[in-house]
């Protein structure tokens, strides 16, 4: 099991949850930030401190957010688990899912 990051997140990116992670696996993409799943200890120390309740244990998920589970996922198919995100830095690219949103949260989506 893995936390999931979703829809909120999007052209959010406030990164509390980043400050928080004791294992580094939390990696930014052009408009959102995506737990690596592989690298994620369950450790749930994300969850509170995200201020727009963008993150969910995998099993608590809503339903109309499940395919950020596949996201969060599918995201790390090309990078594969690179052991974490301080080495990488923003990763110029986002899920498909993601990117073909529009501008969320009052946002531009080139911020």
């Amino acid at each position: 099991m893995t936390y999931v990051i979703a829809l909120p997140c999007v052209d959010v990116k406030d990164r509390a949850c980043v400050d928080e992670c004791p294992v580094d696996c939390i990696y930014e993409g052009q408009r959102m930030l995506y737990i690596h799943p592989d690298e994620c200890i369950d450790c749930g120390a994300c969850e509170p401190v995200c201020p727009v309740e963008a993150i969910y244990y995998e099993d608590d998920l809503p339903d109309q957010w499940s395919a950020y589970y596949r996201a969060n996922v599918e995201f790390f198919d090309d990078i594969g688990a690179p052991g974490g995100a301080a080495l990488l830095g923003m990763i110029d690219k986002d899920h498909p899912i993601v990117a073909a949103l529009p501008p969320q949260n009052g946002q531009d989506s080139g911020s």
